[in-house]
């Protein structure tokens, strides 16, 4: 078989594509530490600066950095809790890319506004920080090899830097740990021998401002940026975390407390899943063993502690995902509280319930699940890997929006940028793992190019990460080979892994196939938001070959397939509807020949597979086949995450769960229409649903929707962001429609708009009507819309 590839030649002479540039600060501050001669691994240093500040004007930004990293405190008070961005935010140079080779790249910074935190007179900056020193194997790391501490912050007229001028302390309280295989995690156990303390959690703890620290030695520094190892400083894309403070277990309320400790494991139940750093308040004798740990059997991070004599507190800083906390205390401790924190990026403000508790339930699961991997970057899961693949990102981009606000979309735009930044100089191939590992996975490359690098500019108009990642988009794309036929050339890539479902049934070829169409078109897309016509004509060839040859490859006369006597997929039949690989009037055949009775997906492609069945208007199928699927998840009450496996299995908290897409996209029917939402539609579809209330953490601002019916009326109500307008449809299905209010404004009746109301309002009027819907265009504001049925006069006697 001849294999074309009429852009090899273009391909020769790409020139490197240049990572962003660094943030414009201008660096005085030097990289500091603890004086030692030699740092090991996880280890922990106490900094110090006391500073006098005559007038405070205004907002006082501290640029901050670390590795890896740090708990800053200004006058005693908390200011962040663990900041500083693992990874990195692109290499030092451009490298042909080797999987597990290590690479040098450049630091992330911090910008914080200190001036809450600040006082006339005498202050204190305080820092622990934490150099992990290690990569973990699932490369989300990348260690400089070398600690450090960086602060930087102009207050008043004077220039607060990190220098000799600091002191420091090795906190030796924070013990050598071992890690164990399979070293997967960064992150370490934290071993915290209180003997060693130097008064943390306690009103003498050397954070506070009024602690003596004459004893302590200068700080070793030296270099400022940007030298190695930390080379230049980016601005993270993502503020520090969210911290939501310390809490009671739900089980261990105030008034449980005191008690003694039986030496039994005391299980501290938090009321849904969550990343956390536990704490402890006690009372017992010196040199006694504790230990605190998970109960997710993939758990890699524990904490231990050797007590001290006497009243104690103390939180392990290294976090752990847990829905319980179990707690090993030995017995005549006295225990006088179990708390935890939560930390994360942002919030999760999206909202969605209905009259069946069943699928409020799942959504509810599915926002929890999104949340708890999204931190350092969006990861695969918190327990085993916390790994950035590039396939879960994309599945979690499809509901992202409708849950997270303005720090989850930034954490979008990070795994984008970083996913290029890394690629490979002399390929164009971008990992499907990064930053620090380097595997192409074909099927995730492909479903990130259209899922998520798209799909995060059409919801945000971020148009200079468009710009940024284009080209990169591009380039991939001219890597992929056609046959004769049209079809492109199968690529294996490092790992050719597509879905964990199944292996047997799965279609490859129709899938990676349809996938690369996918990519094709979302890249004509972004060359077109870009005036970039330079690849059009490559896209058009090649998508107009590819539909053609798709249908009369592979549709067998009722579903799609490479290989019509053995494979009969749903994922691969899901996404060429999904794609518009498929006509719609095929749709009906796919969804009865495959979707209905064929369940061989895994999370991975089962959201999809919803997608497909709602586009081809078959809701109550989608509902049916997803109750079906995650039965055995949503009816255990126990869980509050969806797991990695159908109907259950693996991680307990996997990222590439998104059955709540449909529910919010096309259940409650709210999706935008042009980018960034500055217009959207509503065109809900309830099924036999007769509730359903969705917020929606729009760009734009919360979009809050809700609608009720019965069989006579349906009402509506609307809060509308400013500057936006909405397509709402009236569903004309349930009943027919004799009249429609507005705020209480008839703007239509007797089968057409109301004139005099429907002229009179500016914010509202009617677009039209299909077989479907009875559509208006609403601006912002607050709406309540209702539809009544027809009234007929009763017939004479």
């Amino acid at each position: 078989m001849k294999i074309t590839n009429v852009l090899a030649p273009i391909i020769a002479v790409i020139s490197i594509l240049s990572a962003p540039a660094a943030n414009a600060v201008t660096w005085q501050a030097e990289w500091i530490w603890a004086n030692e001669r030699a740092v090991i691994p996880n280890s922990w240093a106490a900094l110090r600066k006391d500073f006098t500040v005559s007038e405070i004007d205004g907002a006082t930004i501290a640029y901050v950095s670390a590795d890896t990293k740090y708990w800053l405190w200004i006058n005693g008070e908390l200011v962040v809790f663990e900041g500083s961005y693992t990874g990195g935010p692109s290499p030092v140079k451009p490298a042909p890319r080797v999987d597990n080779f290590p690479i040098a790249s450049h630091k992330y910074y911090d910008a914080i506004d200190i001036s809450p935190y600040l006082k006339q007179g005498e202050n204190t900056i305080a820092v622990l920080a934490w150099y992990y020193g290690d990569n973990g194997t699932k490369g989300t790391h990348i260690s400089t090899g070398q600690p450090g501490f960086l602060f930087q912050a102009q207050v008043g007229d004077q220039l607060i830097v990190s220098d000799a001028s600091w002191k420091a302390k090795t906190h030796t309280a924070y013990q050598p740990v071992e890690k164990k295989p399979p070293f997967r995690v960064a992150a370490w156990n934290v071993n915290y021998d209180a003997r060693k303390s130097i008064g943390d959690w306690s009103d003498a703890a050397w954070y506070r401002a009024d602690y003596d620290d004459s004893s302590w030695d200068a700080a070793k520094g030296g270099r400022k940026p940007p030298r190695a190892p930390f080379f230049n400083l980016f601005k993270s894309d993502v503020p520090p975390l969210n911290n939501f403070g310390l809490a009671n277990c739900e089980n261990y309320p105030e008034a449980r407390f005191p008690f003694v400790s039986d030496g039994n494991t005391i299980k501290c139940n938090l009321d849904f899943n969550k990343n956390v750093t536990p704490y402890f308040d006690i009372e017992s004798d010196e040199g006694l063993e504790i230990s605190i740990g998970s109960n997710m059997t993939r758990n890699t991070i524990d904490s231990f502690y050797t007590t001290t004599n006497g009243r104690q507190q103390f939180e392990s800083y290294s976090w752990m995902n847990a829905r319980i906390l179990e707690f090993n205390i030995p017995a005549g401790v006295t225990v006088h509280g179990l708390k935890y924190r939560w930390t994360g990026v942002g919030e999760p403000r999206g909202h969605f319930e209905s009259d069946d508790p069943w699928f409020t339930r799942i959504w509810q699961m599915s926002e929890n699940t999104l949340y708890i991997c999204a931190r350092d970057s969006f990861m695969d899961t918190p327990d085993r890997e916390r790994g950035l693949w590039i396939g879960d990102v994309a599945d979690q981009a499809s509901y992202l929006f409708y849950v997270m606000d303005q720090p989850g979309r930034d954490l979008l735009k990070k795994a984008i940028t970083v996913t290029m930044a890394f690629s490979d100089s002399e390929s164009g191939i971008f990992a499907g793992l990064g930053p620090g590992r380097f595997r192409e996975l074909p099927a995730q490359s492909l479903q990130f190019i259209e899922q998520g690098v798209w799909h995060y500019y059409y919801n945000t108009g971020d148009l200079e990460t468009l710009r940024y990642a284009y080209p990169y988009v591009h380039r991939y794309l001219t890597l992929w080979e056609t046959q004769e036929n049209g079809l492109i050339v199968f690529r294996n890539g490092a790992w050719s892994w597509t879905d964990w479902g199944p292996q047997e049934t799965i279609d490859y070829d129709a899938i990676q196939n349809a996938l690369y169409y996918s990519a094709l078109v979302s890249a004509r897309k972004m060359a077109l938001e870009l005036n970039d016509d330079t690849h059009l004509e490559f896209y058009d060839r090649r998508i107009k070959e590819l539909k053609r040859s798709y249908q009369e490859q592979f549709w067998q006369d009722g579903f799609f397939s490479s290989d019509p006597e053995t494979l009969k997929d749903d994922r691969a039949n899901a996404i060429a509807i999904l794609f518009g690989l498929a006509e719609p009037e095929q749709y009906q055949a796919i969804v009865d020949n495959v979707l209905v009775p064929n369940q061989f997906a895994s999370p991975h492609f089962e959201w999809m597979v919803y997608q497909a069945m709602a586009k081809a208007g078959r809701y109550d199928d989608a509902l049916e086949r997803m109750k079906q699927r995650y039965a055995e998840q949503v009816n255990n009450p126990a869980l509050s995450t969806l797991a990695e496996y159908l109907p259950s299995g693996g991680t307990e908290n996997h990222a590439w769960n998104a059955p709540a897409t449909v529910l919010s996209q096309h259940i409650a029917g709210i999706e935008p229409t042009s980018i960034a939402w500055r217009t959207y539609q509503i065109m809900p579809n309830l099924a036999h649903l007769k509730y359903v209330k969705q917020l929606v953490p729009s760009v734009q601002g919360d979009i809050a929707f809700e609608m009720r019916r019965d069989d006579a009326e349906i009402s509506m109500a609307l809060d509308a962001p400013d500057n936006t307008t909405a397509m709402v449809g009236i569903p004309k299905e349930h009943f027919e429609i004799g009249e429609i209010t507005a705020n209480g404004s008839a703007i239509w009746a007797n089968g057409s708009p109301s004139d005099s109301a429907g002229r009179a309002n500016e914010h509202i009027k009617f677009v039209g009507a299909d077989e479907k819907y009875i559509k208006f265009e609403v601006g912002s504001g607050d709406w309540t819309l209702s539809a009544k049925q027809v009234v007929r006069p009763n017939a004479p006697d």
